[in-house]
């Protein structure tokens, strides 16, 4: 380990080790945030029994693809001098059998379907929209939904 690294470990209390910080009360569903010097609420919604102080998980995951889709697209569009004036991206979240979709590998079971719909102000043409639609299967976070992903998990 580098002297760097470990003084920063040595220096971090509990509740300040970087990255993202989520705490709660084990009484409730609500969440507080801390993202650097950002805070944000995560919760359920009342019918799911929160108390609807924030958006749910999945709602946070639908944000960070779509706001990454946004920043990507747009990106793109002013390196390339394109006439992009606006993006929208509406997503949706779903648990789908299997079986039900066709351009799956797995055939058995439910699994995740997340639902990306864009829409590009400007006057682009068809060959731009198309470009666009693109490089937003190319934004970071879809190519991290979309990878093998490990999650090491530690009690501290």
């Amino acid at each position: 380990m580098n002297d760097a690294h470990h003084e920063r470990d040595s220096t971090a209390t509990k509740h300040d080790v970087g990255g993202v910080v989520v705490r709660g009360s084990a009484a409730g569903f609500a969440q507080e945030i801390l993202a650097g010097p950002h805070r944000m609420a995560a919760d359920e919604p009342r019918s799911a029994g929160g108390t609807d102080t924030g958006p749910s998980p999945y709602d946070l995951l639908l944000a960070a693809l779509g706001s990454c889709t946004s920043m990507t697209v747009g990106m793109y569009a002013r390196r390339k001098g394109w006439p992009l004036k606006d993006v929208t991206v509406n997503l949706r979240h779903s648990k789908v059998y299997a079986s039900d979709c066709a351009e799956c590998e797995t055939k058995e079971g439910m699994l995740d379907r997340i639902e990306r719909d864009i829409h590009f102000a400007g006057p682009l043409t068809t060959e731009q929209r198309s470009k666009l639609l693109e490089i937003a299967n190319k934004c970071p976070v879809h190519r991290t939904l979309t990878s093998e992903i490990e999650i090491k998990t530690r009690a501290v």
